[in-house]
């Protein structure tokens, strides 16, 4: 009977003998594309709770969008479940509010009219109220020459319309929203050989060549953000006079919530949105300390989270617009385990990052064998840097953890995401 048992715990050993990752390294060796650049990767098995294969896991990149995994951490563990759209007082026959960095009123996709409700059918006079403590509206590291493209707007303590104005062909017509820059627009006559808007540095003038209008043309534009603009827009889509004063937030201040925070988190992280990144750090600043520190947020959650990792980093935006940004393989997947830990729930989790091949910046980059997703990541790309950080589900079933950072790449990043899919794909196949 011992011998028979013996027998058995023997089979049962060989059965469980650890799985072999060693061929992953030949499809990164034998790679005529990654090899010509400076690469790194890290896989964790979830199940098994233990890292599996690395190729210099630990050595430091800049993470671009991959940036926000660490955004969509902090917001998970300190805004809740929804997002303060403005804070406010009520004295006397006067209402007066103060912004908490909330990126939705007036939003083009995720207003929910909460806000503007509530200051609408307020019977008493408006006060808006600026914080004492200012951040600046743009990060360390940012490019200053990417001030009039959609993906950098100025950032705020009230964000309104996103920061930026919409173009869109209307019936043969350009079209502005909010309206309110129609009387901004400039048309001249230039060099440039296709439809063109472009607003300079220092002021809210659009400069609109006379080219014909595209059909269907869409286009967003940052504008240059103050203090009275603000104000203007607010009485304009109000239709009501809204005051300025300048006081400190008091201890009662009350808050109006304006969304769900996950379907903020989501709309970050599926087409990798670094206005809301940014400005859901401000957010969760104001939950922590009612004021905006986002310098020293990303201080505590070093402190309190981030030294635990094995290999140190140094973060100086929410967005990963900032080439500053420094993180290893290994701390990004040591970043997704806490990720893991903070949503318990699979499917939750999952639902926070682009389904490969279905959604947002991996719509049409992975296969989807019958129809079904097999990894979920957070892509990252900016000059020379393209990265992705996420979870994979493989064919036999393991759920795997990884981060695969490229940086100093020559040329389009195309070649690079496709060799990345190559290897994450034979990882689904033999794992």
């Amino acid at each position: 009977m011992r011998k028979l048992l013996f027998l058995f715990g023997l089979l049962i050993s060989f059965g469980l003998k650890a799985q072999d990752y060693s061929p992953i390294s030949t499809q990164l060796q034998l790679s005529p594309v990654l090899n010509k650049h400076y690469y790194g990767v890290s896989l964790y098995d979830l199940d098994e709770h233990k890292f599996v294969f690395g190729h210099q896991e630990d050595r430091h990149f800049t993470p671009a969008s991959n940036t926000k995994v660490f955004t969509l951490f902090t917001s998970l563990k300190l805004i809740g479940d929804s997002i303060p759209g403005l804070a406010y007082v009520e004295r006397g026959d006067s209402l007066i509010f103060w912004g908490t960095g909330d990126p939705t009123f007036l939003h083009s996709k995720l207003d929910r009219g909460k806000v503007l409700e509530f200051l609408k059918n307020s019977a008493k006079k408006l006060f808006y109220s600026q914080s004492p403590v200012q951040e600046p509206t743009y990060r360390n590291g940012w490019s200053i020459e990417d001030y009039e493209f959609y993906y950098q707007p100025e950032l705020t303590v009230f964000p309104i319309y996103g920061n930026v104005v919409q173009f869109r062909e209307v019936g043969k017509q350009l079209r502005l929203f909010p309206s309110y820059f129609e009387q901004h627009v400039q048309h001249l006559s230039d060099t440039v050989t296709r439809y063109r808007i472009h607003r300079p540095l220092e002021n809210n003038k659009f400069e609109v060549n006379n080219f014909p209008l595209p059909a269907k043309y869409v286009n967003e534009k940052p504008f240059k953000t103050s203090d009275s603009l603000f104000l203007n827009l607010l009485q304009d889509t109000l239709k009501r006079e809204v005051g300025y004063v300048n006081l400190a937030m008091p201890s009662d201040a009350k808050n109006v919530y304006s969304i769900g925070t996950r379907e903020v988190l989501r709309e970050m992280m599926l087409p990798s949105d670094n206005f809301l990144a940014e400005q859901l750090n401000m957010v969760a600043s104001f939950v922590k300390y009612r004021k905006f520190q986002t310098e020293e947020l990303r201080k505590y959650m070093q402190t309190t989270y981030y030294s635990l990792f094995q290999d140190q980093i140094e973060l100086r935006d929410g967005s990963g617009l900032s080439t500053y940004n420094k993180v290893t393989p290994r701390s990004m997947v040591e970043l997704l385990l806490l990720v893991t830990d903070a949503v318990k729930d699979d499917a939750a989790k999952l639902f926070l990052f682009p389904a490969g091949g279905l959604e947002g910046t991996l719509k049409g980059v992975y296969p989807t064998p019958g129809g079904v997703p097999f990894v979920w990541a957070k892509t990252g790309t900016i000059n020379s840097v393209h990265c992705q950080s996420g979870f994979i589900k493989t064919k036999k079933g393991k759920r795997l953890a990884y981060s695969f950072l490229n940086n100093n790449y020559m040329g389009s990043a195309s070649p690079v995401r496709k060799e990345m899919v190559r290897v994450i794909s034979y990882i689904y196949e033999n794992y």
